[in-house]
């Protein structure tokens, strides 16, 4: 920076103001910093930078199941706004596993990354209490479980409540629902939103009609067959996941189970190809681009005023009805 400063004649604080737009700087003062830096071949030294700021501009995004379309959505959202903002994303899959949740968080804070977006697991207390200690900004993705943090995503109760409603007044009276992992915070919540709807409706809640299918495709296609084998079987399924639809289908296809004829379909979560599916399948679809803008924007002002009362941040579905569950195209 010193090279950069000299053969600019400026001082290294103006080339500082320059690279990191930190303060405006006259266009031809400009041109001469910059000019310097493509002479000299300058490359700005990150670590040096944050040492010196305590900053490293660099965020981590602790989500697992990347492979599932929703996620990847999320971390497209996450990236955009983190660069958008001049952070680079650090992504670690903690597999549902809490205690390599806690591996994970605590080599992002070895790191020293700026801050931690995280989806937590059924368990999350051990990595929590991790970032609590070492004060580490912390934003809550998708699995809403503390208030006591800063954290975002779908209103999910309301949202299945109105899956299984849908598919209720369509006449149908034993509604199946293939629900996800067992313990996380979506997964009671959709499950509560669906008994709701039951309830309201004066429908039984039938345990029976109730499978795990872990959030996963394979689990789900065999909790829909062990649905499907029951002495009375349901004639509709919500389904909890995109994910866990596709096993739902596969398990349907595999009976010979035409949908919506012989049973009907409503599945929280779109994706691109669920319209292209035959028939088009009736979603909850969750506006994943703007969770994942609204956690990093909330964990850049925890990282810029750490003492901030923290927020939650709910965010509606849309519902979109096509043919699975029975209305016409």
């Amino acid at each position: 920076m010193a090279d950069v400063a000299r053969m600019a004649g400026v001082s290294t604080a103006t080339v500082s103001h320059v690279l990191n737009g930190t303060r405006p700087v006259r266009a031809r003062t400009r041109e001469q910093v910059l000019s310097a830096v493509a002479a000299t071949h300058y490359t700005p030294n990150t670590v040096a930078r944050s040492l010196a700021t305590a900053r490293t501009t660099t965020m981590g995004l602790v989500l697992s199941a990347i492979s599932n379309p929703y996620f990847g959505e999320l971390l497209h959202g996450a990236e955009c706004a983190a660069a958008d903002a001049g952070y680079t994303l650090l992504l670690v899959d903690p597999h549902e596993d809490p205690e390599y949740e806690l591996t994970v968080v605590s080599r992002l804070h070895h790191h020293r990354v700026d801050g931690v977006v995280l989806a937590p697991s059924a368990r999350p207390d051990d990595a929590l209490a991790y970032l609590a200690r070492h004060r580490v900004p912390t934003v809550l993705l998708d699995r809403l479980i503390d208030p006591a943090h800063d954290q975002v995503g779908s209103e999910n109760r309301e949202a299945t409540a109105a899956l299984t409603g849908h598919l209720a007044d369509h006449g149908h009276t034993r509604i199946g629902l293939v629900a996800g992992l067992d313990g996380l915070a979506t997964t009671i919540e959709r499950r509560d939103g669906h008994r709701d709807a039951l309830v309201a409706r004066g429908l039984p809640v039938d345990p029976a009609l109730e499978v795990s299918g872990s959030s996963a495709t394979e689990q789900a296609r065999v909790a829909t067959a062990a649905l499907l084998a029951l002495d009375d079987p349901p004639t509709a399924v919500v389904v909890g996941n995109n994910s866990m639809t596709i096993g739902v289908m596969q398990a349907l296809r595999a009976a010979g189970l035409a949908v919506p004829h012989d049973v009907a379909v409503a599945a929280f979560d779109d994706f691109a190809w669920a319209d292209l599916f035959s028939p088009r399948l009736t979603v909850a679809a969750q506006p994943f681009d703007e969770i994942a803008r609204t956690a990093v924007h909330l964990l850049l002002a925890r990282i810029a005023d750490p003492d901030t009362p923290p927020q939650t941040r709910r965010l509606a579905p849309e519902l979109r009805i096509r043919e699975s569950c029975g209305c016409p195209p």
